[in-house]
């Protein structure tokens, strides 16, 4: 909450425990109190959200763990450039973002990645439920469909990674992800109308690529 250029954040000592605090007033209080708990909420808050954003993107368990650790640290180190008002969540994800690019670029790796949970605040259409069906088998199989499933993930996993890095970036925040539109515009710092843009062009391009390889349309 604002008052003029001063804000406003709450006193841990009164009111509910820090668990149920929103994100913003948690990293309010340790932007100004240096509050260690607030942080440690935060991390404890997103450590198996991001954890598999950053596994899926970057396709290595062991990278995926440092740029979670890196993530964190460039928010404690550009916690004061946080701009009053911005939601917490978007601005997480583009420090995690450039992270995991980052650890990209060292290692000269490009990975596929796989559903982590449908989209929010967007229509899926035909082939968002063959990828879901694809890439989240839970139910028992035998052996054969076993393999031929695997096949499957694997052209679906070869055909994300393939994607030009825009298309897939956009990918993988709304569809995968379930950033809405205007968090993954913010985390991006590109237009809702281009996220939504990019978003419809790497679905296109997975259909062509699933009807290539002879995957159904929908189940």
């Amino acid at each position: 909450m604002m008052q003029g250029s001063r804000l406003l954040y709450k006193n841990p000592s009164t009111g509910p425990p820090l668990m149920e605090w929103a994100d913003e007033d948690l990293f309010a209080l340790y932007r100004h109190s240096g509050d260690r708990r607030a942080f440690e909420e935060l991390i404890r808050r997103y450590e198996r959200e991001l954890y598999n954003y950053l596994r899926q993107y970057l396709g290595d368990p062991q990278m995926a763990e440092d740029a979670f650790q890196s993530t964190f640290l460039q928010v404690h180190l550009k916690c004061n450039q946080f701009e009053e008002g911005r939601k917490f969540r978007p601005w997480l994800y583009a420090v995690a973002t450039n992270q995991a690019i980052d650890s990209l670029r060292r290692s000269r790796r490009h990975r596929a990645v796989s559903l982590d949970r449908a989209i929010e605040e967007t229509n899926p259409d035909e082939v968002a439920a063959n990828l879901a069906n694809l890439l989240l088998n839970s139910q028992e199989q035998l052996p054969a469909e076993q393999l031929e499933s695997a096949e499957q993930r694997d052209l679906v996993r070869r055909a994300i990674d393939e994607l030009p890095e825009p298309l897939r970036k956009v990918l993988l925040l709304v569809y995968f992800q379930g950033l809405k539109y205007r968090e993954a515009a913010e985390a991006l710092s590109l237009p809702v109308g281009t996220v939504k843009s990019r978003l419809h062009a790497a679905v296109r391009r997975l259909e062509r690529s699933l009807r290539e390889h002879h995957l159904p349309a929908h189940v």
